[in-house]
């Protein structure tokens, strides 16, 4: 893509609309622009700004004048860094084309996919994991997806890694300040503070691909799993939230034998709902297969309901107890729920169990789902948008980059810890700030920049 042009295209959503956007940027936007509307002193402006005018359509082949908001960016304070003008006109699609089609015979060119967020990045006005986000919010199917790119495009992925790349510089500038006193025996930097300084850039980095490892699951589900002692009423809990007669209910503890599982969308969030085993000790092999089907689905919960019956007996009520705390302990996100509430008094509500919230609900009567149901949507939300700081895009393409940064950071504290010379751990960290580099852009090759602008539509 060539930068020393201009470009144009619709920059709005295909089809009818009652606004519709033309986007044009380059040395000569201004100037077209100008010619376009009959106006040439829009070409002397030097402040952006947003200007009401019209088209003689005659000039297109029709006939009238079409109402157009010209807003204009004159200098490199633009989204690409070059003088650009938006043109919002009545969104009827020949229009468009039409006004499009006339910016063409004056001297733009139409824009290549992804060229407008192209110039941007090399204007430095976006990184490549800032660019990643525009797309991002482009193709977010819900509001937790939109969260993440409005943050990754805020800069939330370019701090961090930012962050890591000029802690690691420091380390490198200390490393290298201690090689060129060699011979003086002037140490910057102790082999204690190096460990350390290093191991805490790469727990940093650590996360960052746990993160782009979770985000690369397709049709990721948010697993919800029912778990509590066996009668604790996770069953009919689960016909009750899936509004089906899915799981067999019983008064006969220990029915549940296998884990059940149905697919659901709650307020936009796709949700994986699992009813497992009930909570008991056995020495038969199919319940004991049971058991640790049971364990295996908790622990890749995304929140654990612990179910307990509204009523026990002091020892069910300690056997409950003491199973919570060893779920608390693994550290699965939980929230208790109180079931069979139709049982309880009137006056009966919901407690709280230290830091946990507990729910009182009734399957039979419906009483408490909706509140319990939305309680899962809010920390369901809560949990994805505060657990990644990578869109889909983004994890796919630093995903390697990041593990390879990992094993430089590694090789480093191994040459550190064996006290082996500082130019062979300097050589490990260059080799980290490189793959650390292509994330943002600050390092990259043509392929990655076509990997990148290749996914974009026209006009972004």
């Amino acid at each position: 893509m060539r930068s020393d042009d201009t470009i144009a295209a619709i920059a709005s959503a295909p089809g009818a609309a009652e606004i519709g956007v033309i986007r044009a940027s380059g040395p000569r936007a201004l100037e077209l622009t100008s010619q376009l509307l009959g106006d040439e002193s829009l070409r002397m402006t030097r402040q952006p700004t947003c200007r009401e005018s019209s088209i003689d359509l005659a000039r297109c082949g029709g006939r009238g004048r079409l109402t157009v908001q010209a807003y204009v960016w004159p200098t490199q304070r633009s989204y690409t860094g070059q003088p650009s003008v938006e043109l919002r006109v009545l969104g009827a699609p020949p229009l468009l084309e039409l006004v499009l089609e006339e910016l063409f015979q004056l001297g733009a060119r139409p824009a290549q996919r992804g060229e407008f967020t192209f110039r941007a990045f090399m204007a430095g006005r976006l990184d490549l994991a800032q660019a990643d986000a525009v797309l991002g919010v482009i193709d977010a199917a819900d509001f937790e997806q939109l969260q993440v790119a409005l943050k990754q495009l805020a800069g939330g992925l370019s701090g961090l890694i930012g962050s890591a790349r000029s802690e690691l510089l420091n380390v490198l500038a200390d490393l290298e300040a201690g090689l060129d006193f060699i011979d003086e025996d002037i140490e910057f930097i102790g082999r204690a503070e190096l460990l350390a300084r290093l191991g805490a850039v790469r727990q940093q980095i650590e996360r960052l691909h746990q993160q782009a490892e979770q985000r690369m699951q397709s049709q990721h589900r948010n697993r919800v799993v029912l778990g509590g002692l066996p009668n604790a009423g996770k069953s009919t809990l689960f016909n009750a939230l899936t509004g089906r007669d899915a799981a067999i209910v019983s008064e006969v503890s220990g029915t549940t034998r296998d884990y059940l599982s149905l697919p659901l969308q709650w307020d936009g969030i796709d949700i994986e709902l699992l009813d497992t085993a009930g909570w008991m000790s056995s020495e038969q092999a199919i319940e004991q297969a049971a058991q640790q089907q049971r364990d295996d689905q908790l622990q890749r919960a995304d929140l654990v309901l612990w179910c307990r019956a509204a009523v026990l007996s002091d020892d069910e009520a300690a056997l409950d107890q003491e199973h919570l705390e060893s779920l608390r302990a693994s550290g699965n996100p939980l929230l208790v729920v109180r079931t069979k509430c139709d049982l309880l008094s009137p006056e009966s509500t919901a407690c709280s169990i230290g830091d946990l919230s507990e729910f009182n609900v009734s399957s039979r009567s419906g009483a408490g789902l909706a509140e319990l149901r939305a309680h899962i949507v809010a920390s369901l939300a809560e949990q994805n948008v505060a657990a990644s700081e990578l869109v889909g895009s983004t994890a796919a393409r630093s995903r390697e980059s990041l593990r390879a940064t990992i094993e430089s950071l590694d090789r480093a504290g191994q040459a550190t810890a064996e006290n082996l010379g500082d130019e062979l751990v300097a050589i490990e960290i260059r080799e980290a700030l490189e793959h650390l580099g292509q994330i943002v852009g600050a390092v990259y090759t043509d392929d990655i920049l076509d990997r990148i602008f290749s996914r974009f539509c026209i006009g972004k």
